[in-house]
């Protein structure tokens, strides 16, 4: 099967970033690797909260890219759970086609994860397409969602300017095209940190970046979810989304005003005080 990543060199670079990120991080943490549905899944464990949450990232991010989301949560007294996507660049599996495509596999994958490491309840927060993952799991052990940015109910918007800077981007990788691409990605005036700087031009040029990642299919037994966006989002942007989450899922979503589609990065502190009322909007804008 063939790699994510173009080269051996590349590869080593991109797990070095990530193993760097983690020995920096100043919140105590472990680090250990589960086989899910066949794939080496590298998860980071930090908190000691009598709730656990369970992390799952977007498209060409993991947990070392994740650290701000992870440091608000432990904060906030959470057990906390930061898996790497396999297929996706980080310290799990690099190879591409596991899922066939499908992110049913996905979803089962997430249920294999959660039974290996968690024997209570858990409420799985998940990004982008970490969030069309989530959807996807039928574990019984998740008691709740929270949705931020969901993929796998609506399409991904794709602007001239977002389509213009991610060909950059992808096509000759350099800070200032990662720069680029980051600020579409955040509301308007916010700059991204450099260590993300750092790693999309690390992820452009060392590895192959997965498309959009479908519709997902959702498990019959119903869980507490709350959705929420951010009021920029240039992929899906409310007036998209919140049919999209209405009409699958009975819910309203939640608007965070100030917010683009990186909303893990800029709020994180306010995600983390979310997690205990499951199904509401947010409180600080209008839903959509």
């Amino acid at each position: 099967m063939d790699s994510i990543y173009r080269s051996t060199t590349g590869k080593e670079l991109i797990r070095r970033w990530c193993l760097d990120q983690l020995a920096a991080w100043p919140v105590p943490h472990e680090r250990t690797t589960v086989t899910a549905k066949g794939a080496p899944t590298h998860i980071v464990l930090a908190g000691a909260g009598a709730t656990t949450v369970v992390f799952v990232p977007g498209t060409n991010f993991n947990a070392a890219a994740s650290l701000p989301l992870a440091t608000a949560l432990v904060a906030a007294g959470y057990r906390v759970l930061l898996v790497d996507v396999p297929g996706q660049p980080g310290l799990s599996s690099g190879e591409r086609g596991l899922s066939g495509g499908r992110l049913s596999w996905y979803g089962a994958w997430l249920n294999e994860v959660i039974e290996r490491t968690s024997s209570e309840p858990v409420t799985v927060m998940g990004h982008s397409f970490g969030a069309a993952i989530a959807l996807s799991s039928d574990c019984p052990r998740i008691e709740r969602l929270v949705l931020v940015s969901p993929g796998g109910l609506t399409r991904l918007r794709l602007t001239p300017a977002v389509l213009a800077a991610s060909a950059a981007w992808f096509l000759r990788p350099t800070p200032t095209r990662s720069t680029r691409l980051l600020r579409a990605m955040l509301a308007p005036g916010r700059p991204p940190r450099q260590e993300l700087v750092n790693w999309m031009t690390l992820v452009a040029r060392h590895s192959r970046s997965s498309g959009a990642p479908g519709t997902a299919t959702l498990p019959a037994r119903s869980i507490p979810r709350l959705v929420l966006t951010g009021e920029h989002d240039v992929f899906l942007p409310p007036r998209r989304l919140g049919p999209a989450v209405h009409a699958a899922l009975g819910a309203e979503l939640g608007v965070i005003s100030e917010a683009g589609h990186l909303l893990v990065e800029e709020r994180p502190e306010y995600l983390s005080t979310l997690l205990e009322i499951p199904g509401q909007p947010a409180p600080d804008a209008p839903t959509g």
